[in-house]
């Protein structure tokens, strides 16, 4: 059950060419040690940390247009949501013109000393020891300076990256502005379930049919858990392949991606594992240093494409992944109970990576994703409504987001059953994803992500849509092939009877086994 599976394709059909590994020359070495616990401005920068110990190259950041554009850049983080402020913009640009200042006068002094060593080789065959010792003393002021500028620029180029990697995407034109007040409706899609009889959550339905277990839990696995029993697992397991066939059949490649990553990938992804109140699990870092377990499978499909180039030829790269996602989801003291926000679940994800050479191409590949949820949740016969999510909904890495709800008539409202971002070039930047060209040049390639099926959500909607007065389930036409029957009804074995404390009424414990 907790297998992962993914799939990566390319238009056109045969198999994706191998990936090439990105290399650039490595930055100027510095002396002395990095210390990666050293913070001075905020919250660290794992990425950047990664760069230092020269597991990757430098994220190529666009700050030639955060210099050229801040007014927009401020207005953009202005609209969004999170801890970056549009005064945090300008001490991003002022850091940034400084370790360029710091950058030329080092590249002219390096230059100088050079033409001093030459000039020193040419008089020591003239022998002119006085002009000599002249270059020498000279040549000695220029490395006393550029060691202490080597230093400053180190500083700099730390304090430049641990502010300038929180600086979200651009934002799409046509996003709305705002909280999710704002969203937009831009369509609906399948028939709203109607009933002769109050709609039954799907917690009540689970326990009664016996495929739901969150009761007497908190001893077990703590709150925010649940067990899937029987059909109800049998339906997680229907679920996925139900999404994995479908995509599959239209060339997607199976991929199968690490529960555990390092922290810099996160990072790279636009999301903060080292922030104050962070939604990431780490790991023990006595025993597992910088390991943290993945909340969704976009963060392991991404750390396949780091540090390599795509073919041109095999682009756009279309990607599924079916993995467990572990999330803490201690921003909110919602939904406490039931299936739809807990600490682990299984999702099936579509990532795609794509090139950028008319600036639509990432677009395009979203609604193409978006198309596929909406087919597949129309197949699940689900009414649903599709959502262009306002800027305080996108998260550092989007450029446009659309959530997929689906109406839940035990909730008697819709709820979030999925979502598409298209990233432009945000996480190919962080993460060195590249593709190469025809010419053998190399371009930052677009990523876009989008859920396939996310497990618990989807429990939730067909239990909920697909309920009858008896409390049995019908179950859609489209996966009958993968449970093998038409309705689930409760099941003929007694219900587990809790022996535990706290309870009115506890029946006694077994006496000494005779001997």
């Amino acid at each position: 059950m907790a297998a992962r599976l993914s799939v990566v394709v390319r238009t056109g059909g045969a198999a994706v060419s191998g990936l090439l590994p990105v290399s650039r020359p490595l930055s100027r070495r510095r002396p002395g040690p990095f210390n990666p616990q050293r913070s001075t401005h905020g919250v660290r920068s794992s990425l950047y940390e990664h760069v230092r110990e020269g597991y990757s190259d430098k994220p190529e950041l666009d700050m030639r247009a955060v210099c050229e554009e801040t007014h927009k850049v401020i207005a953009n983080v202005e609209s969004r949501k999170g801890e970056l402020r549009g005064d945090d913009v300008g001490k991003i640009v002022a850091v940034w013109q400084q370790l360029q200042a710091v950058k030329k006068e080092i590249s002219e002094l390096e230059q100088e000393k050079r033409s001093i060593s030459q000039t020193v080789r040419e008089l020591v065959s003239q022998h002119d020891k006085k002009t000599v010792a002249d270059c020498l003393q000279k040549g000695r002021e220029i490395r006393h300076r550029l060691n202490q500028l080597y230093l400053t620029e180190t500083d700099l180029d730390e304090e430049h990256y641990s502010r300038a990697l929180r600086l979200p995407n651009s934002t799409h034109p046509d996003v709305p502005v705002g909280d999710e007040s704002q969203a937009r409706v831009l369509e609906t899609f399948g028939q709203k379930p109607e009933f002769d009889f109050k709609p039954r959550g799907h917690v009540e339905l689970g326990e009664e049919l016996g495929v739901i277990r969150q009761r007497h839990l908190s001893h077990v696995t703590g709150h925010r858990s649940y067990y899937l029993w029987g059909m109800g697992a049998r339906l997680q397991t229907a679920l996925q392949n139900f999404a994995l066939d479908i995509l599959q059949q239209r060339g997607f490649i199976p991929v199968v991606v690490p529960d555990m990553l390092k922290a810099a990938v996160f990072e790279g992804c636009g999301m903060q594992p080292n922030a104050h109140r962070c939604q990431v699990y780490s790991l023990d870092p006595t025993r597992f240093p910088d390991l943290n377990l993945a909340g969704t499978g976009e963060v392991g499909v991404a750390g396949y494409f780091m540090d390599h180039a795509v073919n041109w030829k095999d682009l756009p790269i279309r990607s599924v992944c079916c993995s467990t996602c572990y999330r803490p989801e201690t921003d909110t003291g919602r939904e406490t109970w039931g299936l739809y926000r807990v600490h682990h679940f299984n999702k099936v994800e579509m990532f795609g990576v794509t090139a950028d050479e008319t600036g639509e191409e990432s677009a395009q590949l979203l609604e193409e994703f978006v198309s596929l949820q909406k087919e597949m949740f129309s197949t699940l016969e689900l009414h649903c409504r599709v959502l262009d999510m306002p800027t305080q909904e996108l998260g550092p890495p989007a450029n446009r987001k659309y959530d997929i709800e689906a109406w839940m008539p035990g909730r008697n409202s819709y709820g979030e059953i999925s979502s598409g971002s298209n990233c432009t070039d945000y996480q190919s930047r962080r993460l060195n994803i590249l593709y190469e060209r025809e010419d053998g040049s190399l371009q930052y390639a677009h990523t876009v992500n989008a859920t396939a099926c996310a497990i618990p959500r989807m429990i939730i909607s067909i239990l909920e849509t697909h309920q009858n007065k008896d409390g049995s389930v019908r179950v859609p036409q489209a996966l009958k092939p993968y449970l093998g029957l038409d309705v689930i009804e409760k099941p003929k074995s007694t219900p587990l009877k809790y022996i535990g404390p706290n309870q009115a009424r506890r029946p006694p414990r077994p006496g000494p086994k005779p001997r």
